[in-house]
Formats: C-alpha cells, structure tokens, sequence
C-alpha cells in the first residue's frame, strides 16, 4: 500500500486500523510525504517529497514500468485503451512546446477534437466544454451535427457533459480502430511512453528532493507486487485534492495502476479519503453547481435547448450510461411528478442553467460588489476555513441577509463584531448592514438518516436523543424552508415561480418537531414506479417513457423490496468476503468497481488467490464475491 499526500493514521484512524492489520500480516506500507508523520512512523518506508511534485513522482514510475516492460500485459490490452490508435492529426504536449494540440490562445482552452480515437469519440470528462458556436439543433435528429463526426463532438460539447463518473465511465462512440501488439507508433501504449519517457529517476530526484535510489526503490517494490498473484493499493487525501492540480495526480495514478492491473481487483485500486462522514454522499447527491444527481451534468445556458438535444449530446452507445435518458427523466419525475410529462418535456425547462463560472470564489466576488445579497451557510465555516478567508469575511459584511447553521457560535456568525477586521479598524461594526439568522442545527446522534463514506458505502445512522432546544436537523430546515416559500407562492400566476409551486414536497413528517421521514426520502432517492409506488430493484429497472422516479440513479436500489439497505448490519457483512450485507454501496451494491477485470478476457480469475468474480461455466452465468460490475 502506498500512501501518498495523506496522515492516514491521524486523520482517518478508523480506517487506518485495517492497514495496521494489513501490515500484521506482512503486507509492505510504503508512505510518500513531505513530513514525517505517525503515518510515516508505522510505514516500511517513508519517503520525501517536495510539496507539489506528485506529478513527477508519479510520471517516473509510469516510465519505470513502461521502459522496463513491468506492465500486466494481458491485463492491459484487454482492459484498457492501451490498444487504441489515436487520431494523427494529434500532437503530444512535448512536441508543440509545452502544448498539446487543439490549444486557442485567445480562449485559453482546448478543442479536444484531435485527441479522440480513430474511429471512436470519447467525452471530455469535466470542465468547460462549451467551446464551439454551434447550434444545438442537430443532436435532435440523434447526434448528427449534419452527420460528421466533427459536428457530433462538438455539438456534445456544446451541450454540457460533465464528470460521466460512477458506474458506467466517460461517454463512448463508436468502435476505435485498436492494435493489439501495442507496436503502432500511434496507440495509447505508445504515446504513453513518448510521453512519460522524460521522467528518468535523475529528473525525479532533481524535481522531487529524493535520491534516485529512494526513487528507484518504490518502483521495484510496486512492480514487483503487482500482476497475476498481487496487487497494490494507492490511498490519497486532501493532500492532493487541494492542490490546484490535484485532478492531475489523480489521474496519473490511475495510469500507473491500470498499467500494473490493480483496478477492478481486491487489495488494488485507488482510495480517496474523505474528511467528514458524508462527504461522498455530498459529491454524489451533489452540492456541486455544474452537477445533477448521480453526475449528470447540468444543462448550459442556451438561446434555446430541449430535453432531447440534451440527452442525445451527452448519452454514450455503450456502457450503463447509454441509458442516461432514463435516468434523467426519473430524475425529473421524482421532483416533479404529475406535472412531469412528456408534453412538456418532463418540466426539463424548469432546471437551473449554468451561465458562467457559479463557484464559491466567484460568488463571494459577487456579494462585495453588491450582486449577492443573500447566503447560506449549512455546515462551513467560510470566515476562517476557505482559501482567502479575508475576502470571504469582505464579502459577508456586503450581504443583506446571512444565515448560519451549526453546533455552535461559528467565526461566520460572529465576523462583524469580532473578525480580524474589526480588531484592525479596517471594519466597523456600526458598518455592516448584514443581518445575521444563527440557527442551532442537530448532531448526528440527534437525527437519522443516511451518509456515504470514502468506499461508496450507504449506512445509516438511527436517531440517539432529540435535539436540545432549539435545534434542528438540516433535513427538517430545508424541508420547512422548503414548504414555507411553497406556501408563499401557492397564489403566484409567474411562470418563473413554477419550478417552486409544482415540486413534490410531500414528505411524511413524524416525531415533536414534524421532522421529515428521512427513510421516505432515501426510497425517493432509490426509485420507485409511478403506477404502484413499488421499489425499483435497481438503476436497470429505470424507464425514460415516465414511469419510473429515482432522485439519483447511482444510489438505486438502495431502497430495493422496500427494505432500507443502508440499516443492514450483517455481522462482518454475511458470508461473502466483500461484506455485502454491510450497508449497501452504490451502484447496486458493487464494492470494487470494474471488477470484471479481477478475472481474464475468458472470464477465469487471474489467480485462485485473488478470485473475486468469475464465469461459471456450467451454470453459464457469472458469480463470486462481488455483484458483477457489467451486464
């Protein structure tokens, strides 16, 4: 196991036990890290690292394994795009200065046309794709763009995809022209190695601040547990994560650890600690503005865009995300119900659109000039705990309203009377028209619900005591928020007030507070049918004629049989060594994504020692430890 940009054993100590177990049994804890920490303390070896220079790291090990031909061969070609031919009107980063292909220096963006397949197109992940002037129009009559391959990506583009993360990957077209030798000049295997050929342990040592041996020594030892009988494990937190190019290390360690086979497979795959109990639950429910539920993406801001143009830009040919039209129109049927037709496009127009940059940074810019008048603040403390926290304290002072909800009396309540400002004379307090709302909220033994932890794993927390006064879950504030301005608008005739007025907001309420049934909102979440209200089994059950309702397809069948499956509490999770009658992960309960490459193309497990699923032949059907990861 390689821990990298993580204190694993001080910040996620529970976690951290299983590692400590691990180690008992003699498995190799290697930590990559600036400082010294208790995580270093316990690992085989600790090696520095100059802050910010994971990438290099990661790039010499990817040339380690490439130049030296460490890589799982079989495992590569048939479980990656290793084989595929890109374009040749491509040009690597090395070639153009520093530059890929496609870079507009006035947009200061890629156009990623010339980095597709032969033959095949592949989404861009995330980011701002919408790049081209083109009208949407086309992508009605099913992806055409007047039928070139051109326009369908760039119509794609221009209709908004997102991070097509989760279950099903980035959205797929067409069948790329592949070789298999992994000789062509052109395939991704060999760009690979162009690419990170520069990344020699000398340029490592110089970037990193490691010797080439300390270097030198990882790269053996990860090669050298990796393949047929062994695999290996990167874990990761937010020392990544909140560097600016934090995506990028990622991403490199997902080349590295598909080259060596550790994805799909147990005791391999990459492991993203989260900071607080839900933060997962957050990403995939979402809190980010440029995301739906379940990592569809949110509609761009067009002169005019229908349901259909949207859905045939951003829905893959193949994958689970070619039934992405199905799992937004449930999605739309879950908030709005009855009114939700396909004569008026399943309410699709009464989605929010992005019109630009929506983030935190540029809205607390917006609140100093006078554009934001109002903020809520649920579980942050935005005062002291984001980057540039004078401009955010700045920028409450220029608000009308504020509310804050928490455990206790947070520097965002109080920055107008003791902020650093204040104490400075660079603010008065006389000056700060903002009125402040402080409101108590619930801990989490004084509510119930679900969270989502670092694994993708649903469980569910049941309620110890009632909440102390005045305090209340943020489930029964946004739902009595919710119905308050509900009421208001009951009488309004605005068409812009329909989006509000014609949502489902029915929730069962119980207990002294009429808090809402948080069990009724996770069997929402999951999926039912409109004709019966009966459960969904799964995100495969979903239907795009309007029959179905789901508030995220990744988290369906959470709620299967009418059973909350998240409660479950198996003693160490049944028979199966996956735990799967521990909680439920999402999707459809898989506990290691892509673990159809746990066992080769012939569906036989790549060793009996790392078996997980397989294909039996007799029952001509496949079965092991694991819900399969495919159809």
């Amino acid at each position: 196991m390689v821990i990298e940009g993580s204190n694993m054993a001080e910040a996620h100590p529970v976690g951290f036990q299983w590692v400590m177990e691990a180690k008992a049994r003699g498995a190799t804890i290697i930590h990559v890290d600036p400082r010294f920490t208790r995580t270093s303390a316990v690992a085989d070896t600790h090696v520095p690292i100059r802050p910010g220079t994971d990438i290099a790291f990661l790039g010499g090990l990817i040339n380690h394994v490439l130049s030296e031909g460490r890589d799982f061969r079989e495992y590569v070609v048939a479980y990656t795009n290793a084989p595929m031919i890109v374009r040749e009107d491509f040009a690597d980063a090395g070639d153009e200065d520093g530059l890929f292909s496609g870079w507009d220096p006035e947009t200061r963006s890629y156009d990623t046309s010339t980095w597709q397949y032969e033959g095949a197109e592949v989404a861009a992940a995330s980011g701002n794709r919408d790049q081209w002037d083109v009208v949407a129009g086309p992508a009605a009559e099913g992806g055409g763009g007047g039928g070139s391959d051109a326009g369908t990506h760039k119509v794609s583009h221009l209709l908004g995809r997102s991070e097509s993360a989760g279950t099903g990957g980035a959205s797929f077209r067409g069948s790329p022209e592949r070789d298999e030798t992994l000789e062509h000049p052109r395939c991704v295997y060999q760009v690979l190695k162009r690419h990170f050929a520069r990344y020699t342990p000398e340029m490592v040592s110089r970037v990193c601040g490691m010797s080439p041996g300390q270097f030198t020594q990882v790269a053996e030892a990860i090669c050298a547990n990796s393949g047929r009988e062994r695999t290996t494990m990167w874990v990761y937190s937010v020392g990544w994560t909140q560097h600016t190019v934090g995506v990028q290390y990622i991403r490199a360690a997902s080349i590295l650890q598909a080259l060596l086979g550790n994805i799909g497979r147990p005791g391999g795959g990459i492991m993203a600690m989260r900071g607080h109990a839900t933060i997962q639950g957050s990403t995939d429910i979402p809190t980010l503005y440029d995301l739906l539920p379940g990592y569809i993406p949110m509609p761009n801001a067009h002169e005019e865009m229908h349901l259909r143009d949207f859905l045939a830009a951003d829905a893959a040919q193949k994958g689970f995300w070619g039934n992405m039209p199905a799992y937004v129109i449930s999605l739309l049927k879950a908030w709005y119900g009855d009114a939700a037709t396909a004569r008026n496009d399943y309410c699709f127009d009464r989605l929010p659109r992005i019109s630009g940059d929506h983030s935190t940074f540029t809205t607390v810019l917006k609140m100093i000039d006078g554009e934001c008048e109002g903020y809520f603040v649920l579980g942050e403390n935005p005062a002291v705990g984001t980057t540039n926290s004078k401009q955010q304290r700045h920028g409450l002072a220029a608000l009308t309203w504020l509310v804050v909800r928490d455990l206790q009396e947070i520097e965002t309540a109080t920055f107008w009377k003791d902020g650093p400002e204040i104490e400075t004379g660079e603010m008065r307090t006389e000056d700060i028209d903002t009125e402040v709302f402080l409101l108590p909220a619930a801990t989490h033994i004084e509510k119930a619900g679900s969270f989502t932890n670092t694994q993708r794993l649903l469980q569910w927390r049941h309620q110890a005591v009632e909440p102390p006064g005045d305090a209340r879950s943020d489930l029964w504030f946004v739902h009595e928020l919710g119905r308050r301005v509900r009421a208001r608008l009951a009488d309004s005739g605005l068409d812009r007030d329909a989006a509000i007025r014609e949502l489902t907001w029915d929730y069962p309420t119980e207990g002294p507070h009429g808090d809402p049934d948080a069990h009724a909102v996770l069997a929402e979440i999951s999926g039912y049918r409109v004709d019966d209200g009966s459960q969904v089994d799964g995100y495969t059950d979903l239907r795009d004629d309007g029959s179905t309702a789901c508030g995220c397809w990744i988290y369906s069948g959470v709620y299967a049989d009418g059973v909350n499956q998240a409660a479950r509490r198996e003693p160490a999770g049944g028979e199966s060594p996956a735990a799967l009658e521990w909680g439920w992960a999402w999707p459809m309960n898989r506990r290691v994504l892509y673990n159809r490459a746990s066992a080769d193309p012939e569906g036989r497990p790549w060793s009996e020692r790392k078996a997980y699923v397989w294909w039996d032949e007799d029952a001509q059907h496949w079965t092991g430890h694991d819900v399969p990861d495919f159809e």
